[in-house]
């Protein structure tokens, strides 16, 4: 146990390295930089206006703040966030104040404050706000990893033992006899092992396998014989899909935190929304508005201006605060019903060690894109629960590292990755109902061990069949730019790479494959006979190229009318996704035959598994090919024909 215990020290003390590096790099983006600069780096939104205030849920005000200038700009706001609203007047001694983002627009932002009224200087100046620097998330992991550390005697040590296999997994008999219609064999075993495990469940599911489907599946079956279980995913994408999915099968699901994706289906199941439709809301609604017009009265006092005042100012803020006390006992009551019925609640894990959670304990804990965590980000959660399901894939993207050093050291080595050793406690899932099998099978042997099947119903799928129609009737094209002189070029501000040249070799091959297709008679309709729409996904890795191609293809008046099925992003920006064709530009083109994070392999084969049955990729293979991983793709290309030069597209 002792050189577990090591790593357990050695995790809390990368942790804290990462939190200083990333304090460092707030500090680099932030303090340093005026007003402007600031608002240029996307950590502020100035000048702004309050265009509504309310109260929220408990007894603090929500506020809405629009940019009045300066719209649309790149900012890093989002969703959980805390934010800081400032007064430019140098007159006042106006301090700041702090809340979390709650709802998120292009130019608008909730904003939920610790405060029950505003601060006089509200009104003098421009106002403006900050992103913070959020803490949150590295108190909790630490709190986590200092209970880890010392549990003894007590579930989570067991849990601890198991994961760290100082211990054995145990299990239940597996019952074979379970089957549910709809799931095919290895999704089946997977849920089998889930209700068999009593500590420890991996889903192991590569890209397209119905990962979540089976999650799914296996948290209904839990749900037979547990009350309520907790789902969490690093990713808020992953668990709004989670909440909309287990919803539509019938269960009870409260979704907590920010949502980074407001569907309607997710909505529905968040905590405010709950609360607006409780048959008590209007009730607690009443109650708040006529506290609101006690705040409102007492505003009139902006100023003091005598004793009388005072004292009137104060009476009518202390009725506003008798009243908010009566609708907080009222919300908790409803808050508290909500939780009492939920099936299940689903949040990010640093929203589970939040104040409404604080007495929670569950006996299972499902963590979804597991190998996207942090180890210290999924004890949180853990240690609140008697057993942990995992599901994710450990060949995809990895946890966000910012501190070298960290890294290096070992803080990206996920839990899921450790467990994944453990002997007979995972399940992968081996058929993909995705893609094209020549678009799987680089990636198959590559990270799968050839262990992949494609699903029957997509195996062969091109967007045509007909011999004639050489772009639609092969799933998979290497374009290789070696001897075209595309020389990639560094942006000296950004320090991203573009490559321009192949950004026009990309937008001039899709462009022949849109016009190939609209013209075919050989490819699926739609129901007016025309057609079927094709969507379609641009990758580049860098965040330049990327820019540099959402410019072009807007521009572009040929592909206007296509702009709405085209989506342009990073790699992480399509993980969890999927399109009919993908165009990846590798961008990198250089003597030196250097591909900076291209060698990130996790990373690439999230890209070149988001195709169904198109996959286009365009690198210059001088460069490419001195790392075995690209070599080997390109041997792979060659083997199954789908090598091209870019000769043959530049005239």
């Amino acid at each position: 146990m002792e050189n577990k215990l090591e790593r357990l020290l050695q995790l809390r003390k990368l942790l804290k390295i990462e939190r200083d590096e990333d304090f460092e790099q707030y500090k680099q983006h932030f303090s340093r930089n005026n007003i402007n600069h600031r608002r240029q780096n996307g950590v502020t939104w100035y000048p702004i206006v309050i265009s509504n205030i309310e109260i929220g849920l408990g007894e603090y005000l929500s506020i809405d703040v629009e940019r009045t200038t300066n719209q649309n700009e790149p900012h890093q706001f989002s969703g959980g966030k805390i934010a800081s609203l400032f007064s430019n007047n140098t007159a006042i001694e106006s301090g700041t104040l702090n809340g979390t983002i709650k709802v998120l627009g292009p130019n608008k932002i909730r904003l939920s404050l610790n405060t029950d009224e505003l601060p006089d200087w509200c009104d003098d100046g421009k106002l403006g706000i900050n992103l913070l620097f959020d803490e949150t998330s590295y108190k909790e992991m630490d709190i986590a990893m200092e209970k880890v550390i010392s549990a003894s005697h007590n579930r989570l040590a067991v849990l601890r033992d198991v994961m760290y296999e100082v211990k054995p997994p145990s299990f239940e008999k597996v019952d074979e006899s379970l089957h549910i219609t709809g799931l095919n064999q290895s999704q089946n075993a997977a849920v089998q092992k889930i209700v068999a495990a009593k500590d420890i469940a991996i889903i192991h599911g590569p890209p397209g396998t119905g990962k979540t489907t089976t999650l799914v599946q296996a948290i209904r079956q839990t749900l037979k014989s547990e009350k309520q279980v907790l789902v969490c995913s690093p990713s808020n994408t992953a668990v709004d899909l989670l909440t909309e999915k287990l919803h539509r099968e019938g269960i009870t699901v409260l979704r907590l935190g920010n949502p980074a994706r407001i569907s309607e289906e997710v909505l529905m199941n968040t905590l405010d929304a709950k609360v607006a439709a409780h048959e008590s809301y209007k009730d607690l609604k009443s109650y708040r508005k006529t506290a609101e017009e006690y705040f409102r009265m007492a505003g009139k006092y902006k100023r003091t201006f005598g004793k009388e005042e005072r004292e009137q100012r104060q009476l009518f803020y202390q009725e506003a605060r008798k009243i908010l006390h009566e609708a907080r006992a009222l919300e908790e009551y409803i808050i508290s019903e909500q939780f009492d019925k939920a099936q299940v609640i689903a949040c990010t894990p640093v929203v589970s060690s939040g104040r409404m959670m604080r007495d929670k304990q569950f006996s299972t804990v499902f963590i979804d894109e597991a190998a996207q965590a942090l180890e210290p980000m999924c004890w949180i959660p853990i240690s609140r629960s008697n057993r942990v399901v995992f599901a994710g894939d450990h060949f995809q993207l990895p946890p966000t590292v910012k501190s070298k050093k960290a890294e290096t050291e070992g803080l990206k080595e996920t839990l899921f990755e450790h467990c994944m050793h453990i002997a007979n406690v995972s399940v992968m899932l081996n058929t993909q109902y995705r893609m094209h099998e020549h678009i799987m099978n680089f990636s198959n042997q590559k990270f799968y061990g050839g262990n992949l099947k494609a699903d029957v119903s997509v195996k062969d799928t091109v967007l045509s069949y007909d011999a004639d129609e050489m772009l639609l009737n092969t799933a998979l094209d290497f374009i290789d730019t070696a001897g075209c002189g595309y020389t990639e070029i560094m942006n000296p501000e950004s320090l991203s790479i573009a490559n321009p040249e192949e950004g026009q070799l990309l937008i001039k091959h899709l462009k022949l494959l849109l016009t190939q297709y609209t013209q075919s008679t050989n490819v699926h309709k739609d129901q007016s006979g025309s057609n079927k729409r094709i969507t379609i996904g641009v990758i580049a890795p860098y965040k330049e190229q990327v820019q540099y191609l959402t410019n072009q293809i807007d521009a572009d008046e040929e592909l206007m009318k296509y702009r709405s099925q085209i989506a342009i992003k990073t790699v992480d920006g399509f993980q969890g996704q999927e399109r009919d064709v993908i165009y990846i530009s590798l961008v990198r083109s250089n003597d030196q035959k250097e591909i900076g994070f291209l060698s990130d392999i996790r990373r690439m084969n999230v890209a070149l598994t988001r195709a169904k049955r198109k996959l286009v990729v365009i690198g210059d293979s001088a460069t490419l090919a001195n790392h075995p991983f690209y070599k080997n793709f390109l041997d792979y290309a060659d083997r199954i024909a789908a090598y091209k030069s870019a000769f043959e597209f530049i005239y």
